[in-house]
């Protein structure tokens, strides 16, 4: 839970910067698919994934590929 926490913290940091720097990237949360499985699969990880807040990235790390793509609904707010 707190590797979510400061992960989410740092993510909203980086999005408020880059929205008023650089206000037309789009910022994603990149995952590996085994945290992304066990975290997102428990009510608060269905619940973050529910309000739509985080771009996810979600990838496998050994394979060094992209699973999915999870855009959040306001992707350029």
């Amino acid at each position: 839970m707190n590797n979510l926490e400061n992960a989410v913290g740092q993510y909203i940091v980086y999005h408020d910067v880059l929205k008023k720097t650089n206000p037309e990237r789009i910022l994603y949360l990149a995952v590996d698919v085994k945290p992304y499985n066990c975290i997102f699969s428990e009510p608060i990880g269905e619940l973050m994934l529910e309000n739509q807040r985080l771009n996810l990235l979600v990838f496998h790390k050994s394979e060094e590929v992209m699973i999915k793509w999870i855009p959040s609904v306001n992707i350029n707010k």
